[in-house]
């Protein structure tokens, strides 16, 4: 450590990014090989909009010659979060570290405080992101909107765009909730046919619950193929990635202690996780409960554990499906591959579902470009920057539609919605719009084939 940059004396007023490891705020080499991956600088093109100027501004405020205030309050929302200047950064900069402890610092000190902004965070991460029956029940009533058919007689009269401010222009995002949930589809503990290889605990996540339980139950099928018993706790709670990514670290606490203690992780061979988001942020449990007498030694456990799926299938061998041998011989389906920014840049599992997709018989998978950018997701930012996540989802869907696949394969439930709503937008009226679908659901619809090909075979 340079003598002339002396590490700044212990805060006694509780400031964060004070209190951080200093050597953490130096890693960073302004060498600019973030700058080109970062979405936001390549919109705007200034300094403060990139990791290395964003850095720039925690470091001033760790040495004392900035104040936490609304500007920097702006600037830390305004980053995406989605780690793709981690993966372009020779030095191994810690900014996932760094940008939620900036995010934490910035609610302790309550620099972007408003009563409706103070209201809507209670509601969300205090309330209904804690509850899983609360969320589940709310998610069962916004079904029956759906499934009655009055959400579409809304659309249709234009009733929705009477809902006030924002509401009108998110209505039309509003994810399509499954009729059962996971604990409906999924038994306690499931064990495969032949010999059991491994046994694994499954995640079934909040909104991956409510929207897409069916990536739950096909994840359960793959895993059964390749030999593993499964246990599937009930009503589970959120992971508390949200919460930890939008500066509510006390809250994330406590969600993954919450999890610890529905999954012994020292029980089972792995932890699965079957969404890029929530997996990225369930690896680092280690990391958020350091200083937990109780759980720190079971989270650094957890985090040994935690695989998603498409990296549990690659290390265990997964088996490769076997194509009919009564299929007509037809034009591969055209498969491109979105990558979840918290897949491929926060867990660094990129070659995995690529090697999945490849093994599925009948598929071609065409490559997407710029495939690590983010799609203007990135957890609620299309609800909080909406300009820049239209940008975003644009520019995405225009590659996409470049690839000619009428199945795009992405791994997030964010990204999955994402995706959807923007091919919706663009597909010209008379056109079939691609659809969007998991990985795992695409190798479970190919072990159902392959079942049901020599079923009839043994007939």
């Amino acid at each position: 450590m340079s003598s002339a940059t002396p590490p700044p004396q212990p805060d006694t007023t509780g400031n964060l990014l004070r209190s951080l490891d200093y050597s953490v705020l130096q890693q960073c080499m302004h060498c600019g090989m973030c700058l080109p991956t970062c979405p936001t600088y390549v919109e705007t093109g200034r300094e403060r909009h990139s990791p290395r100027g964003r850095i720039a501004l925690m470091r001033a405020i760790a040495d004392g010659e900035l104040e936490v205030n609304a500007d920097f309050g702006e600037e830390m929302y305004y980053c995406l979060g989605c780690l793709a200047c981690t993966t372009a950064c020779p030095a191994g900069v810690d900014y996932p570290n760094l940008f939620e402890t900036a995010r934490a610092e910035i609610e302790r000190k309550g620099v972007l405080d408003t009563r409706k902004r103070r209201t809507v965070r209670w509601f969300a991460l205090r309330l209904i992101f804690t509850r899983p029956r609360l969320l589940r029940a709310l998610g069962r009533l916004l079904w029956l909107w759906q499934a009655s058919g009055l959400q579409s007689l809304s659309r249709r009269t234009g009733l929705t765009r009477l809902l006030p401010g924002q509401l009108a222009d998110l209505e039309p995002q509003t994810p399509r909730i499954q009729r059962h949930f996971s604990d409906a589809l999924i038994n306690p503990v499931e064990r495969p046919a032949g010999p059991t290889r491994h046994r694994v605990a499954l995640l079934t996540g909040c909104v991956q619950d409510l929207a897409f339980s069916d990536v739950n139950r096909a994840t359960v099928e793959v895993l059964l193929a390749n030999g593993c018993e499964v246990i599937t706790p009930r009503a589970q709670a959120c992971c508390g990635s949200l919460h930890a990514h939008n500066g509510d670290t006390a809250t994330a606490r406590e969600l993954a202690r919450r999890q610890i203690d529905a999954i012994d992780p020292d029980s089972v061979d792995a932890i699965i996780s079957n969404a890029g988001g929530c997996g990225s942020h369930l690896r680092h449990y280690d990391h958020l409960l350091a200083d937990d007498p109780v759980y720190a030694a079971r989270a650094v456990t957890w985090s040994r554990k935690l695989r998603d799926i498409h990296e549990w299938l690659a290390e265990i061998g997964f088996r490769r499906p076997a194509a009919p041998a009564d299929s007509p011989a037809s034009e591969p389906q055209r498969v491109t591959y979105h990558e979840s920014c918290h897949l491929c840049h926060g867990q660094k599992v990129s070659r995995q579902p690529r090697e999945i997709l490849r093994a599925l018989p009948g598929v071609e998978l065409r490559e997407c470009a710029e495939a690590t950018w983010c799609c203007g997701s990135a957890g609620i930012y299309n609800i909080t920057q909406p300009e820049t996540a239209a940008w975003l989802q644009t520019r995405k869907i225009g590659h996409v539609q470049a690839t000619g696949a009428s199945v795009v394969a992405t791994a997030n439930p964010g990204c999955h919605l994402q995706l959807e709503n923007g091919l919706k937008r663009a597909t010209p009226a008379g056109s079939a719009t691609p659809s969007v679908v998991h990985p795992i659901v695409l190798l479970a619809q190919a072990y159902a084939a392959e079942a049901k090909a020599t079923g009839r075979a043994s007939k």
